[in-house]
């Protein structure tokens, strides 16, 4: 009987990156497929009757097979959170490419993250409500958020450059009144049209008109706040 023929060891070290490889991409895959069972959980029962447990049931495992890719609840929700803050950004930013800079570019830009938050509805309650009043996002997720408020202070500041709006304008609480407009406008399209797409219905619609009154807010050639 021949003896056996021993694995040559250069071809051992090739093999070990392809397996460790291959193992970190069926992670990645098993990662990707429990943050989208927890999206449909949230979207079908709300974002705060996700479980663990559910999350288990429907991927086919018990749930502490979970923690070896997720230690807690709140770590799913991190994700999510994180995951929704770039893909809202990214919206955003697309939204603002085909406009004229100023005003139009923030309007374009916020309509088309209006687009994302009814399309994706219960992530966008997990970004900009409250809805597990116990989470609170880590700072790599809120990093993205603060993001998307410098893009909007940006787009202001070119406003007001342009004449478009007063110097008034580039002051915090101009940040704050295009939130509450934007919010405000989702908060009632959620609860009383949330199957309408955006620019149908009763609420969508009057955004661009909103917005159209910040040169009433921040009128042009008004004095910079001291």
């Amino acid at each position: 009987m021949p003896p056996a023929t021993a694995t040559p060891k250069s071809d051992v070290t090739q093999d070990a990156p392809a397996r460790s490889d291959r193992r970190a991409r069926r992670r990645q895959e098993t990662i990707s497929e429990i943050l989208d069972i927890a999206r449909h959980v949230m979207t079908t029962e709300g974002v705060n009757g996700l479980s663990l447990a559910e999350v288990a049931r429907r991927l086919g495992v018990q749930p502490p097979s979970l923690y070896k890719y997720f230690p807690s609840l709140m770590a799913i929700y991190d994700a999510l959170f994180l995951d929704g803050q770039r893909e809202n950004l990214e919206a955003m930013r697309a939204g603002m490419e085909g406009a004229d800079s100023g005003l139009d570019a923030l309007i374009a830009g916020l309509e088309a993250s209006g687009r994302w938050c009814l399309a994706n509805r219960a992530v966008a309650e997990l970004l900009f409500w409250r809805p597990v009043p116990s989470f609170r996002p880590s700072a790599e997720a809120f990093a993205v958020s603060s993001e998307m408020v410098e893009l909007q202070r940006g787009v202001l500041a070119d406003a007001v450059a342009q004449g478009q709006l007063g110097p008034g304008a580039n002051d915090e609480s101009a940040i704050y009144l295009v939130s509450t407009i934007i919010v405000g406008v989702l908060s009632q399209a959620f609860a009383n049209e949330p199957d309408l797409p955006w620019g149908e219905g009763r609420f969508t619609p009057m955004f661009a008109t909103l917005m159209r009154l910040l040169p009433a807010a921040f009128p042009p050639g008004g004095a910079t706040k001291d």
